[in-house]
């Protein structure tokens, strides 16, 4: 399958996490991904491509693009993975280093 520009492909992350693989607008994969794990309540957060963000909704949460929180009651952003694909298999790595989205520690590091 290919992917478009800006499309979320939801796939299995680390620990059995649902994840977004993320496309970039040039149609390459980025070098993150975003677990789709709400910060409220723990349910899968969808991806809503009209909107161009994730939108809860059950509680109202919604988070950018990127996965930063923007509307709560989520108190805080969706955590992001490293992200790679090798032989058709996507690849994920811990994202222990700041997140680009805030400029903060990630708090899903402890």
């Amino acid at each position: 399958k290919t992917h478009g520009p800006k499309d979320r492909t939801l796939t299995q992350g680390l620990k059995g996490d649902p994840t977004y693989l993320v496309v970039d607008k040039d149609k390459t994969l980025a070098t993150y991904g975003i677990n789709a794990v709400c910060t409220h309540l723990g349910c899968v957060v969808p991806w809503n491509p009209p909107e161009n963000k994730f939108m809860y909704p059950c509680h109202g949460s919604q988070y950018n693009n990127q996965g930063k929180v923007v509307r709560g009651p989520a108190p805080l952003s969706l955590a992001l993975v490293h992200a790679d694909v090798d032989d058709g298999k996507a690849l994920f790595v811990p994202w222990v280093e700041t997140d680009f989205r805030t400029g903060e520690d990630p708090w899903w590091k402890a």
